[in-house]
């Protein structure tokens, strides 16, 4: 006697960034998990459209490749157009200035909250509701150690990423009773493109300080990652450093 199932519901995620670095080595480990990905970037398509391609074509999971301001409302509501269901959000997109506070123009710190914090605000917003349809949910914030204890000439991007970090933890408060988990990585030094603008005797510096006495690379975020995504429901909330024993 046969009896009829219903299909398993396909995993499907956003990831916010996914061009490059961080961003890029989740999407490549989720589309290593099967995870079917909606991956957005702000300039660069070429990028974008090219690692689409080779996830798709390596892992046989569909992938689809959206241009995007995710500090932008309009531009967020266009990409979840493309949704119907989302079992994953990781709101990785980022910027950062280093310079002195008094220095920085208002339109440069609205520019960086807009795309650090508010985006937050942006997805979460449209993405609840597809994961309340299932009762079910990851969110995954990627933040920053200086979210955690703050930096001298990194001011604006030290306070958005504390933003992040509050915004993770009451997010998560009000989504656990529905099944839904919101968690945050606190990256410290990692090897990705906003790090390489700092000159070879900064990094040299700021490694000499790090216990381990090295920096640290995308792929072992994007482990660290996806473990939170496959962790029980009851861890929820947390903000999870990943720097080496740096801070």
């Amino acid at each position: 006697m046969t009896t009829n199932q219903n299909p398993p519901t396909p995993k499907t995620a956003l990831v916010t960034g996914a061009s490059r670095g961080i961003g890029r080595a989740i999407a490549e480990t989720l589309a290593g998990e099967g995870y079917h990905l909606y991956l957005t970037c702000r300039r660069s398509e070429a990028e974008l459209t090219q690692l689409s391609h080779y996830l798709s074509e390596t892992f046989s999971v569909s992938c689809t490749p959206i241009l995007a301001d995710m500090g932008n409302p309009q531009d967020v509501e266009r990409v979840f157009v493309e949704i119907s269901e989302l079992t994953v959000l990781v709101n990785n997109a980022g910027i950062s200035h280093v310079g002195l506070l008094h220095e920085m123009s208002p339109q440069q710190w609205q520019s960086l909250m807009d795309v650090n914090l508010n985006a937050l605000f942006y997805t979460c917003r449209l993405a609840i509701p597809l994961m309340l349809q299932r009762h079910a949910g990851k969110i995954l914030n990627i933040s920053s150690v200086w979210g955690n204890v703050g930096a001298s000439m990194e001011v604006a991007y030290s306070a958005s990423k504390g933003g992040v970090n509050a915004f993770t933890k009451a997010l998560a408060k009000e989504l656990a009773p529905s099944g839904i988990q919101v968690n945050a990585i606190a990256c410290g030094l990692i090897d990705t493109d906003m790090n390489r603008g700092f000159s070879a005797e900064d990094l040299e510096a700021l490694r000499a300080e790090i216990p381990a006495d090295r920096i640290g690379q995308s792929g072992e975020v994007a482990r660290l990652a996806l473990s939170l995504l496959n962790a029980p429901d009851y861890l929820t909330g947390q903000i999870i450093t990943m720097d080496g024993g740096w801070t």
